[in-house]
């Protein structure tokens, strides 16, 4: 990788995209939550073993059963956002590293109680969803990830045989950029980073 991306894509990925919390009322296609995950299922995780799974809550049943676990903060706008992501993990992401990772025998480091695979899942899985929310700015979508709701609730509406947890949401679509405040300070490099 030798090329800089130009100002443009950096500002649509990092430097200007917002933490939207009201969105326009236009649609999500199916077909660009298609291009999106296109996208992010390149995105590096140990032993490829891509553990994130993602609910893209759309249809107004869904909303329906994703709405008694959110937060009184939060129920508007993942009411009127077009898409809202369950980003959820799999226990037992090993069953398919011998396809995903077939240059060793990794499932055999997972095998076992699925509890012992809890923290490379919500990891790696996080990672993924970071990934999912670069894709869609990648792709001409705001986002507006959150963790105010009862994940037990989402769990058991959405993944009831236990298997995958959730993680985070994050409402995709079109922002509505006049409901937003002025941008919050960030960490200037020598109060975040060490170079040792």
């Amino acid at each position: 990788m030798s090329d800089v991306l130009n100002d443009n894509a950096l500002d649509q990925l990092f430097r200007t995209a917002r933490t939207q919390n009201a969105f326009q009322d236009r649609p999500v296609e199916d077909a660009q939550l298609r291009a999106l995950y296109e996208l992010l299922k390149w995105g590096p995780t140990s032993a490829n073993m891509s553990p994130a799974r993602f609910v893209f809550v759309k249809s107004p049943e869904a909303k329906e059963k994703l709405k008694p676990a959110l937060s009184e903060g939060n129920l508007a706008k993942t009411m009127v956002a077009p898409v809202t992501v369950i980003v959820a993990y799999d226990e037992d992401f090993h069953e398919k590293l011998p396809y995903l990772f077939p240059h060793a025998d990794a499932k055999a480091w997972f095998d076992g109680p699925r509890e012992n695979r809890h923290d490379a899942a919500f990891r790696n899985g996080s990672l993924q969803g970071a990934y999912l929310m670069l894709a869609a700015r990648a792709i001409g979508l705001d986002c507006g990830p959150m963790s105010g709701f009862k994940n037990d609730v989402v769990d058991a509406a959405f993944f009831p045989d236990g298997r995958f947890k959730s993680n985070f949401l994050c409402c995709l679509g079109h922002g509505d950029p006049s409901t937003l405040p002025q941008q919050d300070y960030r960490f200037a490099f020598d109060e975040a980073c060490q170079i040792a």
